[in-house]
């Protein structure tokens, strides 16, 4: 088993990078071609012949992200499914994109999501329900998914992958920062530039500290969120506390209701 994110300082951010590998399955971030505070993360877990994207992302970069799946994979018709953590255009809109290529592959999310992507003008397409049943590939690889409702969409979730112990968690853990790099090193500079996501976008400590005690007695490995930095092992006891902490949303708004 291997584990590379501890390693991954001053690197090549332009094209796709393996996080993980366990024989026969991967994970990859899939690269970025913009400079943004708003960057979106892309991943790409594969398990055998199969694959599956994470928050495949917007249509601005569907070319770029379409040129690193390809490179991993002989055929693109072995991604088998996207997972979209909520439906908000920088994590879903390319789901027209994708179908085009895959119409056979599954969209896997919640219902209240499922009700809002056929907005962006998909075909009909395989919905898997992920409030009902892990995700098993077929060689066994497991995917776990854990709610987070108002974090920050009412229907919002995250995934655990049980083979390499990573948590996917799209909006949470996020930062806005120029000042990028691709895995935290400086903590407590990081907390501020989760600051500038967290306080604006989700509803309350309720939200935020009741996540938190869903995921504090799990084994994690490494949080990897779809904007930001990826968070290794030696920050994810901060990273929970910190959520477990967070004033943000209606806490802010009207400070004089808190009791």
């Amino acid at each position: 088993m291997k584990n590379y994110i501890p390693e991954l300082v001053d690197v090549d951010t332009s094209k796709s990078i393996l996080l993980f590998e366990d024989g026969n399955y991967q994970i990859y971030w899939l690269g970025l071609n913009e400079e943004s505070a708003f960057r979106v993360n892309v991943y790409l877990i594969k398990s055998g012949d199969e694959a599956l994207l994470v928050d495949p992302g917007n249509r601005h970069f569907f070319n770029f992200i379409k040129k690193e799946v390809e490179e991993i994979m002989e055929d693109t018709s072995k991604v088998v499914g996207a997972i979209f953590h909520h439906q908000d255009p920088d994590v879903s809109a390319s789901i027209v994109d994708w179908l085009e290529i895959v119409p056979d592959m599954k969209v896997m999310t919640t219902p209240r999501t499922n009700v809002l992507l056929p907005f962006y003008g998909t075909p009909k397409y395989k919905f898997y329900d992920v409030t009902q049943e892990d995700f098993v590939f077929s060689n066994g690889n497991i995917l776990s998914f854990i709610e987070s409702p108002f974090l920050h969409f009412p229907g919002a979730f995250t995934t655990y992958c049980n083979t390499s112990q990573f948590l996917f968690t799209s909006d949470i853990f996020a930062a806005l920062d120029i000042e990028w790099s691709l895995v935290v090193e400086d903590f407590d500079t990081h907390k501020m530039a989760m600051d500038l996501f967290s306080k604006d976008y989700f509803a309350c400590n309720i939200a935020t500290k009741g996540y938190a005690m869903k995921i504090e007695d799990m084994d994690i490995k490494a949080i990897l969120p779809q904007h930001g930095s990826i968070i290794p092992k030696e920050f994810v006891e901060a990273s929970i506390k910190y959520l477990k902490e967070l004033q943000c949303g209606v806490d802010l708004i009207y400070p004089y209701l808190k009791d």
